[in-house]
């Protein structure tokens, strides 16, 4: 059952790539990545969706709430977090985006920072930290497919054969399609992993005789599960909200989706809904991987991104209705890692030939471009997913401590007039520096804070005090 859904979903991206390649305009970056800037509410709202909600979501987050126990429940907060910054980010990067035709984020820092000699150096470094993030993120979906796809097929299919096989069915739809083709996979991804996430926690509560005897099975299997968090851990909430809130809001596809909605009030509503997802799959999520803690015993060799699938071969064990609805979600899962999966790499294509390679936002020839980077950075993830010794709450958390440190050029230049490229580039590179030496000295956070929260810090001083002691140039000022 489950490699005959597997067929029918992936001969169906091949379908909607075709009708996305026959919907296309012309061949400019700006059709080819952003849709030709049309993208409406319902579309919008779920490549949104299913962009944020991702590989790890599905298979990180219950991991981690598996491990946690109810602390993990702050991660709502996290997410949630992320539509409060957007708030301080979509007002003055949307106008600004219309009016000069931006298509990669780089080319707001040019345009931010247009006069100043440091402009083009500050995007450089922007552009790399973005690249690296995402080429971090691509890695961790690729490994969520290869374990998502030896699933969803009870193994018929290996872990190595998946990897490589629905790479290259991305490869294929994205290169084909562009941003359309993967906006319209991700609505129909995003709605599979509601109704998927909804009926595997329905499954879960009713066996277990509801929410409160779900708490006592966990508190009998593990009692500091259920513990009053420490002051530690509380800094680590902050911490973390403050992390995901901050870097989310950089992801480049994210911002690509505000370059590529048809208007100003159609975005406002698709972030409206938004607001409510944490509350629909976050907190699902994290209820899902609690409640595992009274069925499952991973203990400490087995990774905690198996709490999901382990999960959902207790459901289909149960055969008819019940196998029927594990393969949904085990597909939904696995559509929703794909969809996080295009995204990234639509993303990393534009931004390596962009704002790497300085090609040109109107000329076709950076759309080709941009393709082929794409294909050549998605043969170099592939083997590196063969390895997968990290988690996938761990790769959430090391992409984040680097987009965290894009802050500046960002968040504060929009709110800040006299902030200056050089500090604010000198600033990235203290704060990145800073995350980078405690990550390889093996400490992620100091008094529960993270380093690249941290990092921030520092990144912030720099910008700042060196902005206060440079006199702007005349072009800038004026």
């Amino acid at each position: 059952m489950g490699l005959a859904a597997l067929a029918v979903y992936l001969g169906a991206l091949v379908v909607v790539a075709e009708i996305a390649r026959r919907a296309r305009r012309d061949t400019t970056p700006s059709d080819h990545f952003l849709a030709a800037r049309d993208l409406g509410v319902f579309v919008l709202f779920l490549t949104l969706y299913a962009t944020a909600y991702s590989g790890n979501s599905l298979l990180g987050y219950p991991g981690k709430a598996y491990r946690s126990g109810f602390a993990f429940i702050s991660a709502t907060g996290f997410m949630m977090s992320i539509i409060v910054v957007f708030h301080a980010l979509v007002p003055k990067l949307r106008p600004a985006a219309v009016a000069h035709g931006f298509v990669t984020p780089g080319d707001w820092v040019r345009h931010r920072f247009g006069g100043e000699p440091a402009a083009r150096r500050l995007a450089m470094g922007v552009g790399i930290l973005m690249c690296i993030a995402l080429a971090n993120f691509l890695l961790a979906q690729l490994q969520a497919m290869g374990h998502m796809t030896g699933r969803v097929t009870d193994g018929l299919i290996s872990y190595e054969v998946g990897v490589v096989g629905l790479a290259l069915v991305i490869l294929f739809y994205e290169s084909l399609g562009g941003m359309r083709a993967v906006a319209w996979t991700d609505a129909a991804q995003g709605i599979l992993m509601l109704v998927g996430l909804a009926a595997l926690l329905s499954w879960l509560v009713g066996t277990a005789g509801g929410l409160e005897a779900i708490t006592e099975g966990v508190a009998a299997a593990r009692p500091e599960a259920v513990a009053v968090p420490t002051a530690e851990v509380c800094a680590n909430w902050f911490s973390m909200i403050t992390l995901m809130g901050l870097g989310s809001v950089l992801y480049p596809q994210a911002i690509q989706r505000i370059f590529a909605a048809r208007s100003g009030e159609v975005l406002k509503r698709s972030f409206a809904i938004m607001t409510f997802m944490p509350l629909t799959t976050t907190l699902v999520v994290t209820l899902i991987g609690v409640a595992a803690i009274a069925r499952v015993d991973l203990g400490q060799g087995v990774a905690s991104d198996e709490v999901m699938p382990l999960l959902l071969e207790q459901w289909a064990q149960e055969g008819g209705a019940h196998t029927a609805g594990a393969v949904l979600v085990f597909l939904g899962a696995l559509a929703a890692i794909m969809s996080t999966a295009d995204s990234c790499l639509l993303s990393l294509g534009s931004v390596v030939a962009g704002d790497l390679l300085g090609g040109s936002g109107r000329d076709p020839a950076t759309t080709t471009m941009g393709k082929r980077a794409a294909a050549a950075i998605l043969l170099l993830m592939v083997p590196l997913a063969m390895w997968g010794q990290l988690t996938l709450w761990r790769l959430i958390e090391l992409k984040m401590e680097l987009l965290i440190q894009c802050v500046p050029a960002f968040l504060l230049a929009m709110h800040w007039s006299g902030l200056r490229a050089g500090p604010t580039f000198w600033g990235l590179c203290a704060g990145t520096g800073s995350a980078v030496t405690m990550a390889l000295l093996g400490v992620r956070t100091l008094g529960g804070v993270h380093v690249g929260v941290l990092g921030l810090g520092l990144n912030l001083l720099v910008a700042g005090l060196g902005s206060l002691a440079t006199t702007p140039p005349e072009s800038a000022s004026s």
